[in-house]
């Protein structure tokens, strides 16, 4: 396997998709836009998985399990948001296969198998767990219902990405019903602010908290909430967003509840969801012309060691040692490999682990044997430095945390450089085109004057920040008055 990459700065597209299948993190499939997480990968969503999981918990959420298929009836009784997905829907018409007679060894669709309704592959669950909850809640005592689900979803994208845009992937997505709209508010931000949480503190990824525009919202919600990244090519990525869906979908499926004045109601209602798009986030983010960085709070190994050896005699010793320091790290909580395979010279075992991201790497050869001494690399900076064995697990300890904080503070520097206020058009198209990353501007809060800026630039509304100064102007494209600047970036 070739470990040489594309540099970023020659072709960062390629640089990624070179990335992605060279660091063992997926492959495309035999399945159209489909891809395969491999087990180093999937490793990576797992520790995600993990985080986030630990989060909806904590904030109250049960995980349930709805499926796959939705009647075509029920996708379409919430009229936007069969809308909103009916160009990327999948759909089942058939149930059975049959011998070709015409073509000896080939299938075709049995005529005689029609489903009486056709099914779609979910794109999203509103419908059939709204239509699942409207025999769940009958009281006010049936509320608030705090329940997520991790699961698969297809959208059938014409053009796919490894990780940031293929027609299947993995995600979680909550549904939540409230007695009020203030109360399904109220999640709708918690949710928003337990993404942004989990982006910084596990993977070091500073984001800007924001609402979409009304033409940028989730098809049938009122308000969406986003968390918005800035990847390392300048261009933005929505890496979580969270809805207040209002009582469109209680309405739709008719989910009322008796209230504590015995009067009937429509529930209020939040969805939220971050999907395997998290991994490109983390891929672009951090990683460098050398492979992936990850942070230690996500990534499967924080530490691997690699021994140096020339006889059997040596490796044994080494391994003794290494058994130790295993047992020392594991009981504070850090993730150790000990690379022990004898197929593969050190060098090579480097530049693997290299590849891969992995935070830090020990070597022990002979000498530290004799000194009491390891070398340890870090793959953030790609410093080495020796140090006494026996303040190795302090030392590692100290450095999982600076690792981790190191990678967020290098990201957010290079976010916080690449927010430019501009107050013209021409000075926005230039920055977009020789800057690139967030651009505030004002915005005269019309859905043509953001088609128009899309049309001529590709450039979109990120985000409306949640923490921007009001403050009056004239929109960067019409002049017309402006109440507040938004930002504007390029995105995946």
């Amino acid at each position: 396997m070739s470990k040489n990459l594309t540099s970023r700065a020659e072709d960062y597209s390629k640089w990624y998709n070179e990335l992605v299948v060279k660091a063992d993190l997926a492959e495309n499939s035999a399945v159209r836009g489909c891809m395969v997480i491999k087990p180093y990968g999937y490793a990576i969503w797992e520790k995600m998985q993990a985080e986030l999981d630990r989060m909806f918990k904590e904030t109250g959420h049960e995980n349930a399990y709805f499926p796959l298929f939705v009647p075509k009836s029920l996708f379409e009784a919430e009229e936007k948001n069969a809308e909103g997905f009916a160009k990327e829907c999948a759909i089942v018409t058939h149930y059975r296969l049959q011998n070709d007679p015409e073509n000896p060894g080939k299938l075709r669709v049995d005529p005689e198998a029609k489903l009486e309704e056709e099914l779609i592959v979910r794109p999203t669950s509103e419908a059939i767990i709204w239509n699942t909850y409207k025999g769940w809640i009958q009281s006010y005592r049936d509320l608030p219902l705090l329940i997520n689900q991790w699961a698969n979803v297809v959208r059938w994208e014409m053009r796919t990405r490894l990780f940031l845009r293929t027609a299947e992937f993995l995600w979680q997505e909550g549904h939540t019903a409230h007695e009020t709209k203030a109360e399904a508010i109220k999640e709708a931000e918690l949710m928003n602010n337990v993404y942004a949480t989990f982006a910084e503190n596990f993977m070091a990824i500073p984001v800007v908290k924001g609402v979409k525009t009304e033409s940028e919202r989730f098809a049938g919600a009122v308000e969406t909430y986003c968390i918005e990244a800035l990847m390392q090519d300048g261009k933005a990525l929505q890496a979580g967003t969270s809805h207040f869906l209002g009582q469109n979908f209680a309405k739709a499926f008719d989910v009322k509840f008796t209230s504590k004045e015995g009067k009937q109601d429509y529930v209020w209602a939040t969805s939220w969801g971050v999907s395997t798009r998290l991994m490109g986030a983390l891929i672009m983010t951090h990683s460098d012309d050398k492979g992936l960085v990850l942070p230690p709070n996500l990534a499967p190994n924080q530490v691997v060691i690699v021994p140096i050896y020339k006889t059997d005699e040596q490796l044994e010793e080494i391994t003794k040692l290494a058994n130790l320091m295993m047992s020392d790290l594991n009981a504070k909580h850090i993730s150790v490999k000990f690379d022990s395979r004898t197929t593969l010279r050190p060098g090579a075992k480097f530049a693997q682990h290299e590849l891969q991201g992995v935070p830090l790497r020990i070597a022990i050869g002979p000498k530290d044997l004799e000194h009491g001494t390891v070398e340890l690399a870090r793959r953030d900076t790609l410093t080495k430095e020796v140090i006494a064995l026996d303040t190795l697990t302090s030392t590692v300890e100290g450095l999982m945390i600076e690792i981790q904080n190191s990678l967020y503070k290098k990201a957010l520097e290079f976010r916080d450089s690449h927010i430019t206020l501009v107050d013209s058009f021409d000075d926005f198209k230039t920055v977009l085109e020789t800057k690139g990353g967030f651009i505030s501007a004002h915005w005269d809060g019309t859905a043509e004057t953001e088609a128009k800026i899309k049309e001529l630039t590709k450039a979109t509304i990120r985000c409306i920040p949640i923490d921007e100064i009001a403050e009056n102007g004239t929109c960067v494209y019409t002049g017309k008055p402006s109440k507040g600047r938004v930002l504007f970036a390029k995105a995946y």
